[in-house]
C-alpha cells in the first residue's frame, strides 16, 4: 500500500507537471510554427537567453523570486480549500508599505536597517488587504475568488490615487515616487558574493523568499496550526466536529497569505526599480497561481514551478529580441499556454496516467 501511494505521489508531483508543461510547450511550438519560425531554434533561444549565462541565470532566478511569493502566498490558503485570486493585489499594498518605509528611512539609516521595517510593512499592508475578503467569505459567505478579484482593482484605483495626488514626486508629471536613497535599495547577489550577473536585478530577495518557503513547509507539516488547516481543506465539516474553528482558519490562512505576497514588494521595488510606481507587480499574481497549482503547494514544487516561469519570462524577452516575428503577445500567448495547462488544466492527464500505472501493477502481480 506504502509503495503504491509513492508511485501516486510521483505521478501527480512529478511525471503530470512534466507532462502539462510538456503539452504546452507542444502547442507553442506549433503556433510558433503557423507563423512561420523554427520552433527548434526558438527554444534555442528560450533556453539560452535564460539559463546560457550568469546574466540570463540572474534575471530567471529575479522572475523566480518574485513568482515564489505569489505562488506561496497562494498555497497556503490552498491548503485551507481557499481558492485565492488577490495575491496581485495584496502584493500590490504591500509595495504600497515597502515604499513608505523607504521614503521614510532611505536618506537615515543604511539599507540593512531599513529592510526589516520595510517587510514588516510590506507584510502589514499585504495581510490587512486580505482580511475583508478572509472576513466576507468566513462570516458572510462571499465567494472569495470573486471578493479577491475585485480588490484586484480596487487596490489598482487606490493607488492610482496614492501616487497621484499623495506621494508623488514633486515637479513630476509621472505617477510615481522619487527614487530611493541608498538606504532604501538591498544589494544585489553580484555586489555581495563571487558570481558573474551582469545586470540582472538579482538581490538579496531571494533569501527572504527561500527562508518564505521553509516557513511555509514547517508551518503546514510540522505545527498544530498546519494540521489544523490541512484538515479544514481536506474536510470542513469534520474539522469543524472536531473543534476546529473554520472562521478563525479562514482569517489566520489568509492573512498569513497577504502578508507572503506583500513581500514581492521587497525584490521588485528595494532590488530593482527603486521606486513606487503604477502596476509594478505585472501580473505576478496571476502566475502566483499556476505556481501554486504545478507545485502541487509544497513549497519544494513552487520553487521549481517559479524557476519554469522565470525561464519563460526571460527566455521569452530573448525570443522577441532575436526573433521579431515572434511578438510580444505571441510570447504571452506561450505563457499563457503554460499558465492554462500548468493551472486550470493541471489535473487533465491524471485519470489516465492512473490507470497507465494500475494496469502496470496489475500485469506485474498477474506475471
Amino acid at each position: 500500500m506504502a509503495s503504491f501511494l509513492n508511485i501516486r505521489q510521483i505521478v501527480d508531483f512529478a511525471i503530470l507537471p512534466l507532462m502539462n508543461v510538456a503539452v504546452a510547450l507542444l502547442i507553442s511550438g506549433l503556433v510558433v510554427l503557423f507563423v512561420g519560425q523554427n520552433p527548434l531554434e526558438a527554444v534555442g533561444y528560450l533556453v539560452s537567453g535564460s539559463l546560457g549565462s550568469g546574466e540570463g541565470i540572474g534575471f530567471t532566478l529575479y522572475f523566480a523570486t518574485s513568482f515564489m511569493f505569489t505562488g506561496l502566498a497562494v498555497a497556503v490558503a490552498s491548503h485551507a480549500g481557499l481558492f485565492t485570486i488577490g495575491a496581485e493585489g495584496q502584493a500590490y499594498l504591500g509595495g504600497l508599505g515597502i515604499a513608505l518605509v523607504c521614503l521614510a528611512l532611505d536618506k537615515v539609516v543604511p539599507w540593512y536597517v531599513t529592510l526589516v521595517p520595510a517587510a514588516m510593512a510590506g507584510m502589514l499592508f499585504g495581510a490587512a488587504w486580505a482580511f475583508i475578503p478572509a472576513y466576507l467569505q468566513a462570516r458572510r459567505g462571499s465567494h472569495l475568488v470573486i471578493t479577491t478579484i475585485m480588490f484586484n482593482f480596487i487596490a489598482s484605483s487606490v493607488m492610482i490615487y496614492v501616487l497621484v495626488n499623495l506621494i508623488k514626486e514633486s515637479g513630476s508629471m509621472a505617477p510615481q515616487t522619487r527614487l530611493f536613497d541608498a538606504g532604501g535599495l538591498v544589494p544585489k547577489l553580484g555586489e555581495i558574493l563571487p558570481v558573474d550577473i551582469g545586470t540582472a536585478p538579482l538581490n538579496i530577495s531571494l533569501f527572504i523568499a527561500i527562508a518564505a518557503a521553509v516557513f511555509v513547509w514547517v508551518l503546514i507539516w510540522k505545527t498544530k496550526l498546519g494540521f489544523e488547516i490541512r484538515a479544514t481543506g481536506a474536510n470542513p465539516a469534520a474539522a469543524r466536529n472536531a473543534g476546529i474553528g473554520y472562521v478563525k482558519i479562514t482569517i489566520v490562512c489568509m492573512l498569513i497569505s497577504g502578508a507572503l505576497a506583500g513581500l514581492a514588494g521587497v525584490n521588485i521595488l528595494m532590488g530593482d526599480l527603486g521606486k513606487l510606481q503604477l502596476d509594478f507587480p505585472a501580473g505576478i499574481g496571476l502566475v502566483g497561481v499556476a505556481v501554486a497549482l504545478m507545485g502541487r503547494g509544497h513549497p519544494v514544487g513552487i520553487a521549481v514551478a517559479s524557476v519554469l516561469f522565470g525561464v519563460l519570462y526571460q527566455g521569452g524577452a530573448e525570443i522577441s529580441f532575436w526573433m521579431p516575428n515572434i511578438t510580444r503577445e505571441l510570447i504571452m500567448l506561450i505563457q499563457g499556454l503554460v499558465i492554462l495547462f500548468a493551472g486550470a488544466l493541471s489535473l487533465m492527464f491524471r485519470s489516465s496516467v492512473y490507470s497507465l500505472v494500475d494496469l502496470f501493477r496489475f500485469s506485474k502481480r498477474e506475471a
